[in-house]
């Protein structure tokens, strides 16, 4: 069985060969659907060069949110399953295959844990690990996530929505009746680009975490503990960057 995979893409040059490489080698790809936010690096360069490789890249191009990339992708699926893979996670090995075993009726969509690769310690990425799957049965999440594309065929996702989305997006499949199965195995590492760990974005990407729990009071402490690590690695950051 092969399957559709979608990738948004802005300006991912640091993490996209990798990203690209892991979904291939581990996910028997029919096109890779790629959503590109008009990358001025050498994002669009990395797509050319698989596309060379493999010949089964559709290059879609978007402005707007990651709402409406999504949709624009959604919209292009010719395949009975599919999947949205971030495009700075690397997928495990064998990930299709362990996904495959979760494959049953009333199934709609299987989520693999992300875990972050600024981790390390081992009881560290444990306590992690529980936290985010919390999180994901309340929020969702689209870093590894292979969708029955009956579930979603219908689906209409707001354009303003350029976080959250995963949210909608896991909503409307429980809402048709199916199951969103959250899994250890398969799982993603989610490397995040060296931008993310500055001041300024570390504070929005804490600044948007907190404002879901805010909707969802019961997910505050989890929310915090990824607050803390994302503001422990700025702090790390800067030290190196001084000595």
């Amino acid at each position: 069985m092969n399957v559709d995979v979608v990738v948004l893409t802005k300006d991912s040059e640091e993490t996209l060969g990798k990203c690209l490489d892991s979904i291939y080698k581990n996910v028997p790809v029919n096109r890779l659907i790629v959503v590109d936010g008009y990358s001025t690096d050498k994002t669009l360069g990395i797509i050319r060069k698989f596309n060379k490789k493999y010949n089964n890249v559709v290059l879609l191009s978007e402005r707007g949110t990651r709402g409406k990339a999504r949709q624009k992708a959604i919209e292009q699926v010719m395949t009975e399953w599919f999947m949205f893979v971030d495009s700075d996670v690397i997928l495990c090995n064998g990930w299709f295959e362990k996904a495959k075993k979760l494959l049953k009726d009333g199934v709609g969509a299987i989520w693999g844990i992300e875990v972050w690769s600024v981790l390390k310690n081992t009881t560290i990425i444990k306590l992690f690990e529980r936290i985010t799957m919390k999180i994901f049965g309340k929020r969702g999440g689209t870093h590894d996530l292979l969708v029955r594309y009956k579930a979603v065929k219908d689906i209409h996702i707001p354009s303003n929505l350029h976080i959250y989305e995963d949210a909608y997006i896991k909503s409307w499949i429980c809402e048709k009746g199916y199951k969103v199965i959250s899994a250890y195995e398969p799982y993603c590492i989610h490397h995040r680009p060296t931008i993310v760990w500055t001041i300024r974005k570390s504070v929005s990407l804490v600044a948007n975490e907190l404002k879901f729990a805010i909707r969802c009071p019961q997910l505050l402490l989890s929310y915090a503990f990824y607050a803390a690590i994302v503001l422990y690695q700025n702090l790390l950051r800067n030290i190196k960057a001084k000595s």
